[in-house]
């Protein structure tokens, strides 16, 4: 490993960047923690991911917007830097970061309870723990080979769905295996109706919805390391709609329609739990297989975008500047580390809680993603409202419905936050979260303020893209004794004019 810094390299494809997209979205949330929103809502839990799914559509559009205009690994938390002001990117770069980790430790708990369906009798802990390393080491890979792991482990898990929707139909159709209750699409409605959980719990089904959709904004992410931004994060945001009805929708409506919502234990996975209960006994060892590999996907994107946004923060002046240590591959080592050290934190909560921590974990996380979100839309309302009508009018992939929609989505997202507070089990998510936003703001005050961050604009990023085959980022410290890189004086001070 090097000890000076050097830059990340432009090494992920389209094919790369869309699947990690999906490694980062299709996982714990849709295998795992879709038990827990269907016990809230009911049927109905459909609707609320159709609705959530549209909102997430609009932040992504506006995230698109903003990534193809200025394509960087800072993403989000530099945009809100350079529209919203110093304190404003330093909180939401760090509590993305925050997000991944809380997710990642939802995502390895997962890993646990898979594993408890072949070795009911090992410790959860140790399959945590052994995720955790393995993960890790595979991200202190190149970005390609990282890219290319991603690529085939989402590749598994998609066709899986594909083959388990394909398969419910057929167990619904022609009455396969044997089950205790009735099967059919009447079950979405004849236990006490389409909104059997009432609408609190079709609300508080919101909770664990938006929790499933976390880590799609980790498109953003990838257009610093991506070959042709202005073509890949176009073509990876509009695929969205389609995913969400396909993997989420559809899925969870074969699933109620094979057994009853009601029976629906809420202690595992549902994929695996239905063909068991059917008495496809090999389908459902096949199934666990397929959910365990989504889970180490989606910690495997998580780690990367973890990593890559905290380098970012640090390029800013917003993280310490050893975070901007990386291999000779690209890949930043230290920030890797962080992260693995951060999810140890997640194997002594198996230890000590190992069945109560997911629906925690699952709120915090919601918090810290839709604050996320929420910055997202108001970063790109902000510069949208700053631009002249012909700035406005040259934009490669302009955000739809603006801006109405974006202020639809700016509600909606301040919604989810406050309907955490109504229930018992999410209300520590306010806590956890309030607390976290109060440490940033004390942390931006004391010690990152007086710096002076850094935002580094697209265009002078391109001045420092390398030319090599691989395009290796610019270091920012310049070559070996060259002077520090310094910002014009109108991009100095957030990147605001003067």
């Amino acid at each position: 490993m090097r000890t000076d810094t050097a830059g990340l390299r432009r090494g992920l494809r389209s094919r790369h960047i869309r699947f990690i997209a999906l490694g980062s979205a299709i996982g714990t949330g849709l295998f795992y923690g879709s038990s827990e929103s269907i016990q809230a809502g009911g049927p109905a839990v459909l609707l609320a991911y159709l609705i959530g799914g549209a909102a997430v559509f609009l932040v992504l559009r506006s995230l698109g917007e903003m990534a193809v205009a200025s394509p960087s690994a800072g993403s989000f938390g530099e945009y809100a830097t350079k529209h919203l002001g110093p304190l404003a990117g330093f909180t939401t770069g760090w509590t993305y970061a925050f997000e991944m980790v809380i997710v990642c430790i939802a995502d390895i708990t997962a890993v646990g309870v898979y594993m408890g369906f072949w070795f009911p009798d090992v410790p959860r802990w140790i399959w945590v723990l052994a995720a955790v390393l393995l993960i890790g080491a595979l991200n202190l890979v190149s970005v390609k080979v990282f890219g290319e792991l991603e690529f085939w482990l989402s590749l598994v898990k998609i066709v899986a769905i594909v083959a388990m929707i394909l398969v419910g139909i057929a167990v619904i159709a022609f009455g396969l295996g044997s089950s205790d209750g009735h099967m059919g699409l009447s079950n979405l409605w004849s236990n006490g109706g389409f909104f059997a959980g009432g609408a609190d719990g079709f609300i508080i089904s919101f909770a664990v919805v938006m929790f499933a959709f976390g880590g799609t904004e980790i498109i953003g992410v990838t257009a610093g390391e991506a070959e042709h931004p202005e073509k890949t994060i176009p073509s990876a945001v509009n695929s969205i709609p389609l995913r969400i009805i396909l993997f989420y929708v559809l899925t969870l409506a074969v699933i109620m329609s094979i057994t009853p919502w009601q029976n629906i234990d809420a202690s595992g996975s549902p994929f695996v739990e239905i063909f068991a209960g059917v008495g496809l006994k090999s389908a459902a060892a096949v199934l666990n297989l397929v959910v365990l590999t989504a889970a180490l996907s989606a910690i495997n994107s998580d780690i990367f975008a973890a990593g890559r946004t905290m380098y970012g923060l640090a390029q800013r002046r917003q993280g310490p500047a050893v975070m901007l240590r990386v291999t000779r591959n690209g890949v930043p080592w230290v920030t890797t580390l962080v992260m693995i050290g951060a999810l140890l934190f997640g194997v002594l909560m198996n230890v000590l809680m190992p069945g109560k921590i997911f629906l925690i974990i699952s709120s915090i996380a919601t918090f810290a993603t839709v604050w996320v979100w929420l910055m997202i839309l108001l970063t790109q309302v902000k510069a949208r409202r700053a631009m002249s009508a012909d700035e406005a009018a040259s934009l490669k992939f302009p955000a739809p419905f603006w801006p109405y929609g974006q202020i639809a989505a700016i509600v909606f997202m301040a919604a989810v936050m406050v309907l955490l507070a109504f229930d018992e089990s999410t209300r520590i998510a306010l806590v956890v979260g309030a607390a976290w936003l109060a440490l940033l703001a004390g942390v931006h005050v004391l010690w990152v303020r007086p710096q002076r961050p850094v935002t580094q604009p697209s265009a002078v990023m391109e001045k420092m893209v390398d030319k090599t085959p691989e395009g290796d980022l610019a270091n920012p410290e310049g070559p070996a004794g060259a002077p520090r890189w310094q910002p014009p004086a109108n991009v100095a001070d957030g990147g605001r004019r003067r």
